[in-house]
């Protein structure tokens, strides 16, 4: 594919420009190209997508040039063969699935006219402009399924962009096929076969009643404008932003209590920003929200089985906006109500597939990826780990997502993590919750 060159600078902005081009599998398929099935969990998540970001040290990037970072991506698909592929509807009932075509994933090649420092300072640890802005459609059989981008700065320092389809598998797949990735970098390219998880096997049909929206409060039939193109149609302008927690501020949030000890930096990072929004919204503050979390079992293979759902519900008595954050962490804690996933599957089966659902934003949801450190950090570039390592999700309701992850450690403060928060959100609850969590909490963008 021919190089596209595209100018993404504004004035007063940084100068980025970009070329793009197509990574295939080293190993063509030939006449052994199949199919690849999407389970019920992969179909309810077509709408969402799973974005990060890891920036480098000139030290890490120095002579890296863009073909030593795109050779590994070949023998790195091998196994993946569906992530190469693309989009295709079952006949006659419409169900989608991904045709192992070898069409390839997409390589963008960016520049930046600012340093590393000069970009935290003036973007924080944001991720915007940093991915490519891709979402499936309105051609499915020739949108690809992953954009990854790599940004070089002006100080010699990288940022490595991964745009990844929540179709092919959650935010834990996405971090660990980047991190073999780079392991493939450093000439340790996983084996051409690989176990495939039991995801993707039909289920069989199940004993519960037709479902309404109503019994299922954290999924919702969503609208669409095209139904080729694979974005939830919203009136609201969602905006992405990131807080920096530090170790210190997370341990200042408890020491009130003597019972802190059983509570985790997620529950109080969430318990603080539910309570912020509860007062931004305080003509109807959320009084129940959802939990996701990931229980991966180190699987190989990219799958959307991990996630699990929970809703959290605060009592018709207790006002959110003026509760004491620690007793609304402990409700995080302790009365999650799980969400059974083969109800939130049953849905999909009713509809064959073809019916389009918002997760992620139907309520206010809180994302837990703090425990997956050791994957998040795991991408490395001539052995070293990132500077900092950074997640979102894009095609969010206008309910809003956050997730909590962890910060790069604090070399100030003895080498302790922090959180990083990485809101989604309308656009002026961000700006209000920049200013609650700043002027309240001491809170801000980055260290």
């Amino acid at each position: 594919m021919g190089s596209l060159t595209t100018n993404m600078g504004e004035e007063s902005q940084p100068s980025l420009t970009s070329k793009i081009s197509t990574v295939v599998p080293a190993t063509p398929r030939g006449n052994e190209r199949g199919t690849y099935n999407l389970g019920y969990m992969d179909l309810l998540m077509k709408l969402h997508y799973v974005r990060t970001v890891h920036f480098f040290s000139p030290q890490a990037a120095q002579d890296l040039s863009i073909f030593d970072l795109k050779k590994p991506m070949f023998p790195l698909l091998d196994p993946y063969s569906h992530i190469s592929g693309r989009i295709r509807r079952s006949e006659p009932s419409g169900r989608p699935f991904i045709k192992c075509n070898d069409a390839g994933v997409r390589i963008v090649e960016s520049h930046c006219d600012k340093t590393l420092e000069e970009w935290f300072n003036q973007k924080g640890y944001s991720i915007h402009e940093l991915v490519h802005d891709h979402v499936l459609g309105p051609d499915l059989a020739f949108s690809p399924l992953l954009f990854l981008k790599f940004t070089w700065f002006k100080c010699g320092g990288l940022c490595v962009g991964l745009s990844w389809s929540h179709v092919l598998g959650d935010a834990f797949s996405a971090f660990n096929f980047i991190t073999k990735w780079s392991h493939a970098l450093a000439g340790h390219v996983p084996p051409k076969s690989l176990h495939v998880n039991p995801n993707y096997e039909e289920l069989q049909s199940l004993p519960i009643n037709s479902i309404q929206d109503s019994q299922i409060p954290i999924v919702k039939r969503a609208t669409i404008l095209d139904e080729e193109r694979w974005i939830a149609a919203t009136d609201t302008k969602i905006v992405t932003h990131t807080f920096y927690v530090s170790y210190n501020q997370l341990q200042d949030s408890v020491t009130s209590s003597q019972e802190s000890n059983n509570t985790c930096c997620f529950e109080i990072v969430s318990a603080l920003v539910w309570k912020c929004l509860a007062q931004i919204r305080s003509y109807s503050e959320p009084k129940d929200v959802v939990i996701c979390e990931y229980h991966s079992e180190n699987y190989e293979f990219p799958t959307n089985i991990g996630l699990e759902f929970s809703t959290v519900e605060a009592s018709s008595k207790v006002s959110v906006s003026e509760s004491d954050v620690l007793e609304l962490a402990r409700l995080i804690g302790s009365e999650k109500k799980k969400v059974e996933k083969h109800v939130m599957e049953k849905l999909v089966e009713e509809s064959e597939g073809k019916e389009d659902f918002i997760v992620y934003g139907t309520r206010l949801t809180f994302v837990n990826l703090e425990e997956e450190g050791n994957v998040i950090y795991g991408v490395k570039l001539k052995g070293e780990k990132p500077m900092v390592a950074n997640c979102a999700l894009h095609g969010v309701g206008d309910e809003g997502v956050v997730l909590v992850l962890p910060a790069p450690q604090d070399k100030e403060d003895g080498g302790k993590i922090g959180r990083l928060v990485t809101v989604s959100l309308p656009e002026k609850e961000v700006e209000q919750l920049k200013d609650k969590l700043g002027s309240e909490w001491g809170i801000a963008s980055h260290p």
